[in-house]
């Protein structure tokens, strides 16, 4: 059957009318754009001025909502899986905060790995958030539901905290998709995530989500999602949990809407998690100063993917990517994809982070 999958899609248009898109667009350019830019390091606190990031969350138990990037994939200049860089990632995520990680998924570029790569990361992974509080959901999607079973217990065995798939490439048949996440759903005592793609329908997803218990979380990538959150919620009666994805572009509209989680890529993720936390804390100016600082860092210019992890001494500054089919090379800093202006090496990125953002990074 013909693929009807779509590896990346545009964010659209907002229907929230708490902040219209146009009032949006001007409050950023007057407002958290205008403080990024000039070095301003003032954040609107009632009225006393801070330079200080957003506090940690208070500890307690992990949870399935919040900050959930997608893992980027480093490999060794002989194109060799990078089991430190990748261990790295979830340590700097557990120290800034961040609610949760998954790997491998489209950005990681997962299609380019092979089987033992996919099994030694997700050990490198689970064994790194060990007694951390970062949750961990590792991705189990793949060509066949025998190696998608390999996964999936491997994951539950080493520790995960969650599993997480794709649709099967190329299958569009409704009926088909749904016997595929109940087989999914009932190869471990996990919660699964579905992620949604192509023309996967509101109707389907519901089905899936009343009949597989263990799925109460949907990162859903299919049609419209700020069209499809209000529906999904209400006809679950707001149990199944919608996450975000498309490089979280839409992030204050996202949370107006009442997505429970949001998934970009990793470099910036302690700074999203300091916007969601001060949005659910009830501080929303604040949140919305904290995200337009990651707007306004992304359209400084364009760089490899990878290097804002670099410059964080997250990943060793010889790591690179492989070429992944519907992955473009930029984006590695905020929203993924879209960036402008002139190409930053890893110096030229280092510098922006220290002039702009350095004030509020949390790890």
């Amino acid at each position: 059957m013909k693929s009807t999958v779509s590896q990346s899609l545009p964010s659209a248009p907002s229907t929230s009318t708490a902040v219209p898109r146009r009032q949006f667009l001007q409050m950023l350019g007057t407002g958290a754009a205008g403080l990024a830019l000039s070095g301003c390091v003032s954040v609107n606190t009632g009225g006393v001025a801070s330079s200080a990031p957003a506090p940690l969350p208070p500890p307690g138990p992990k949870q399935l909502r919040g900050l959930f990037p997608i893992g980027q994939t480093p490999f060794t200049p002989d194109d060799k899986l990078d089991l430190e860089s990748l261990a790295a990632e979830v340590t700097f995520c557990n120290r800034g905060g961040v609610h949760g990680f998954i790997w491998p998924q489209i950005a990681s570029g997962w299609t380019s790995l092979t089987e033992p790569e996919r099994l030694s990361g997700a050990e490198a992974i689970l064994a790194a958030g060990k007694g951390g509080r970062t949750s961990l959901v590792i991705g189990v999607q793949a060509k066949d539901i025998a190696t998608v079973t390999r996964y999936a217990k491997h994951a539950a065995e080493h520790g995960a905290d969650a599993i997480v798939s794709l649709p099967p490439a190329g299958v569009t048949d409704e009926k088909v998709l749904l016997d595929y996440y109940q087989q999914v759903g009932r190869m471990t005592d996990l919660p699964l995530f579905v992620q949604s793609q192509g023309s996967m329908s509101i109707d389907l997803i519901i089905e899936i989500y009343k009949t597989m218990p263990t799925v109460r979380q949907v990162k859903d990538e299919a049609g419209n999602p700020l069209e499809r959150v209000a529906e999904i919620r209400r006809r679950s009666n707001d149990e199944l949990k919608v996450f975000s994805g498309q490089g979280v572009r839409t992030m204050i509209n996202e949370m107006e809407l009442g997505f429970s989680g949001h998934c970009p890529t990793t470099g910036l993720a302690d700074v999203y998690a300091a916007a969601f936390d001060l949005w659910h804390a009830g501080r929303r100016q604040e949140a919305f100063d904290m995200f337009g600082r990651i707007c306004a860092f992304t359209t400084l210019g364009s760089s490899n993917q990878n290097s804002v992890l670099v410059a964080r001494g997250v990943f060793k500054p010889t790591v690179h990517s492989r070429p992944t089919p519907g992955m473009g090379g930029g984006g590695g800093g905020g929203g993924g994809g879209g960036r402008s202006g002139p190409a930053m090496d890893d110096q030229a990125v280092r510098a922006a982070l220290d002039g702009y953002l350095k004030p509020y990074l949390r790890a």
